[in-house]
């Protein structure tokens, strides 16, 4: 290209071409040579939370249409008009259209830049994010920044015209569901917004779930947009190509999404020697976020108030100011990266950052300070998952200790209330975004399938770290009896492990595990230095000496010649040890430097070409513990070796999908797992150095306030029991009945006849009383209301997969996708006023395509204080 016009500052051009250019690290003396540019699998574009998150597959954003983070559609798309000729730039419509010859992708921590050349012009197109870590209110802010900056590279003059559409599947889970549109009056903006016309506020959970409540908003200066419109997808696109402008919009009628964008046209006027930019926002404002002990959670953002229109007046104005500031941050943490771990490893980092933050939401308590809840992406759903934000937090440790407590206070306060029984840790609180109480494994009931070592080592360790950033133990003294009973529980069962669960939990149960036994001695160990800060001194030193003698006890009983086994009792076993790592970063002195270089001395002989294998059980690994794994023997030399072939995977995996860290180290596909948190792990690098930790720590001293306690759950009363209560007699049948068989008065008595709930065994959290196993099942069964429910009736429902649920003959809801258990939802204003004291009829059809299937239906009253 002519112009390099990603370089917006002088800062940013210098830091790019410290991180690509040929040096030497002053402080390791090791030379930092020129690498391959990393071309991920896939490229964030919009990274704000779980559910406003769009990538594009693959190195060309005009060579596929973008996705949410799940695989399904989110389409973006974007042309040029220069000189009346129309380019491609983002997105497939438009297939037939010229193609803008895309020259360059670089991704920093909170940017996306695309370089374009063709036409007679440079351009460049920029995906901001402004996860800012020294500002919570920006860094919780659903806003994604998009800048086109273009010049001509000819010489000439050119006339250039940008258009941009959103597609409406971003505000619904399934293309079906029905879409309402508007445009908003905001100052100084052109402002369109989407929404599903049912507007169900936090009344799904799950895994592969996209949003659909809350608005998107497609915003621009109002100056540079010459027209704006609702339509048909490909009929905008095409409109802007013959004429340069959109239609007028269609009828604002509700309409399934599917095929429907907003979209704008902004003029960039004659283009010559002068760069012109312009930009747009992409927004979504989910209203409520997080559903905590029953309770709604606003957005941070919105904590003092602020609406969707002042979010966009608010962020339209930071404009110029924080795209300077994402430029400097992105900066100094690239030439940080690079300095500590080589180019490579500073590019792995920059992908992973945004796809951190953005496997998560920050939420405000009661009392208005900072939560973060992380999801279980592509994994099971569930929410604040121990044994997943352990092996992100390096990236939220980094920058301090305010970051590092939002996501462990929600842990911790449902783990120190009465509803956990248990003298161990909870692996998590709930399937996102409802944080209701437990419910992988046994959840609350039982001990089977949980992970006891591995949880109370996780947070044991974590809060250690958190007292180490703050230099004092105040955030562990609110949690002391626990943080103290899961300290008795390692020193009881935490050396040589059960046959039981850790983080590693695809493997399956594991007993004598070695590595989970590092932990626990590590967990013992950060309990000993909390002691030490409380003053507790001979408590310090009594669990001190027990990690210490556990440790020698590890070092003999896991000994296997050249390296240490997976399990005490296999010798010819081996894995990761990634769980030492904490030894070294809280100080511990646990473990002699023989052992890291022993295991080391292995993991270098038996690495494959894209990773070092989890362990000896299969060719599969784990990303962010090879990166863990890396940083033992802090060698340079060591650390560049195991690097560089997860740097190689990352260029060759054929899977175009958003960073995994579950995959085959021989062949470089992915096993599972998409776009999780766990990647924030990366950043484990930066905490061994304690300069740049109380750098960064210190840029991220977002001041918080006291916590509020654990929310109280509104009361609950069946009023029409489903069966995990009390089974009920439905009648059902699997053959399509005739039309009016909602009806109230439709005749059923031919159907058969059998308890609650429908569906197969080992559906997860399904009560079957009643065989279904077909694609399809019919379900009717009447009801009394003989008093009025005491608060608001909801329906109690468990549904795998798509369930439309009718009251008295009228819609009261229609939920997509399926859930893993019982939940809340809402009944349709429609359906409500049917009610009567005798005689109704709740009708059920549940669909079902593949996996486990169940359904179930009850109603209950909840009676609440929350909003």
């Amino acid at each position: 290209m002519k112009v390099r016009l990603f370089v917006k500052n002088m800062l940013f051009a210098l830091a790019c071409l410290f991180c690509f250019a040929g040096t030497t690290s002053a402080e390791t003396n090791t030379p930092i040579s020129r690498h391959a540019k990393l071309v991920p699998p896939a490229t964030p574009l919009v990274a704000c939370d779980p559910y406003f998150s769009i990538w594009s597959p693959g190195p060309k954003l005009n060579a596929a249409d973008t996705t949410h983070w799940t695989g399904k559609p989110h389409r973006l798309v974007s042309l040029v008009r220069i000189d009346g000729k129309v380019f491609r730039v983002m997105g497939t419509t438009s297939e037939k259209t010229s193609v803008l010859e895309q020259t360059e992708l670089t991704i920093t921590p909170t940017q996306s830049i695309y370089e374009f050349a063709g036409g007679g012009i440079d351009l460049t197109l920029t995906f901001t994010t402004p996860l800012l870590p020294d500002d919570i209110d920006t860094l919780s802010r659903p806003v994604t920044y998009v800048t086109y900056d273009v010049q001509s590279n000819d010489g000439e003059q050119h006339q250039l015209e940008i258009f941009f559409s959103a597609s409406a599947e971003l505000a619904v889970n399934i293309p079906k569901q029905a879409i309402v549109y508007a445009k908003d009056d905001v100052p100084g903006l052109a402002v369109q917004r989407i929404g599903s016309e049912q507007q169900p506020v936090l009344a799904t959970k799950g895994d592969d779930r996209r949003i659909d409540w809350g608005y998107l908003y497609l915003a621009a200066p109002q100056e540079s947009v010459t027209s704006e419109a609702f339509g048909k997808e490909q009929s905008l696109a095409t409109e802007f190509e013959q004429a340069g402008k959109l239609p007028a919009s269609e009828s604002t009628d509700p309409r399934p999404a599917e095929g429907v964008a907003a979209g704008l046209v902004i003029d960039c006027g004659q283009v010559r020697d002068e760069p012109v930019r312009r930009w747009l926002m992409l927004a979504y404002d989910d209203l409520y976020s997080i559903e905590f002990m029953h309770n709604k959670l606003r957005p941070y953002w919105r904590r003092n108030g602020l609406d969707a229109a002042g979010l966009l007046k608010e962020s339209a104005a930071n404009y110029a100011d924080l795209m300077k500031r994402c430029d400097e941050f992105d900066a100094e943490l690239m030439h940080d990266l690079e300095k500590s771990g080589g180019t490579e490893y500073a590019q792995i980092a920059a992908l992973a950052y945004r796809q951190c933050f953005a496997a998560g939401k920050f939420v405000a308590d009661a009392n208005g300070q900072p939560l973060q809840f992380s999801k279980e992406n592509h994994s099971n759903g569930c929410i604040a998952t121990a044994d997943v934000f352990y092996p992100m937090s390096p990236q939220f440790l980094l920058f301090g200790p305010a970051l590092a407590k939002s996501f462990l206070v929600p842990y911790m306060e449902y783990a120190a209330s009465d509803r956990w029984k248990f003298p161990f840790a909870p692996h998590d609180i709930g399937t996102y975004p409802m944080a209701n109480g437990q419910v992988y494994g046994g959840g609350e009931k039982t001990e089977d399938n949980q992970m006891p070592v591995e949880e109370c080592g996780n947070v044991l360790i974590l809060v250690a770290a958190v007292a180490q950033v703050e230099g004092h133990p105040g955030f562990a003294n609110r949690y002391w009896d626990r943080l103290t009973t899961w300290a008795e529980y390692l020193k009881s069962k935490g050396f040589d492990p059960e046959n039981q669960l850790c983080t590693d939990d695809f493997a399956g149960h594991l007993a004598h595990n070695v590595n989970l036994s590092a932990k626990s001695i590590c967990g013992l160990g950060a309990y000993a230095k909390l002691c030490e800060m409380r003053g507790e001194e001979q408590v310090a030193e009594e669990y001190r000496q027990l990690a210490r003698d556990f440790a020698e006890r590890w070092m003999a009983e896991a000994d296997a010649g050249d390296h240490y086994r997976l399990t005490f009792d296999n010798p010819e076993s081996w894995s990761q040890k990634y769980n030492l790592v904490w030894d070294r970063v809280l100080g511990l002195d646990l473990f002699p430097e023989s052992v890291r270089r022993k295991e080391m001395d292995y993991y270098l002989k038996v690495q494959n070409q894209y990773g070092l294998p989890l362990d000896n059980r299969s060719t599969y690994t784990k990303l962010d513990w090879i990166l863990w794994s890396a940083t033992l023997t802090e060698n340079q030399d060591d650390f560049t070796a195991l690097v560089q072939p997860v740097f190689e995977f990352l260029q060759e995996t054929p899977d175009k999908s958003p960073m995994t860290d579950w995959y085959h180290t021989h062949d470089a596909k992915k096993v599972g797992f998409t776009a999780r948190p766990v990647v924030g792990g990366v950043f484990m690098k930066l905490l061994y150095d304690d300069d740049l930790w109380k750098k960064w720590s210190a840029f991220g001293q977002t001041k918080v306030g006291d916590y509020a306690p654990l929310p109280t759950p509104p009361k609950m009363t069946s009023t029409v029991p489903a069966a995990d209560s009390q089974a009920a007699q439905w009648r059902f049948t699997t053959a399509e009945p005739h039309s009016s068989w909602t009806d109230l008065e439709y005749d059923d008595s031919a159907w058969s006849e059998g308890p609650s709930g429908f569906g197969t065994p080992h559906t997860p959290g399904a009560v079957v009383g009643t065989l279904w196993n077909t694609n399809d099942i019919w379900m009717r069964r009447g009801f009394d209301l003989s008093e009025k429910p005491a608060g608001q009736l909801l329906l109690y429902i468990h549904n795998d997969e798509d369930a439309k649920v009718l009251i008295n003959g009228v819609l009261a809801a229609e939920i997509s996708g399926h859930s893993n258990g019982y939940f809340c939802f809402p009944i349709s204003e429609a359906a409500a006023k049917t009610l009567r004291p005798t005689g109704n009829v709740l009708a059920v059809h549940c669909h079902q395509t593949h996996g486990g299937q169940y359904i179930d239906v009850g109603l209950v009253a909840v009676e609440t204080a929350g909003p």
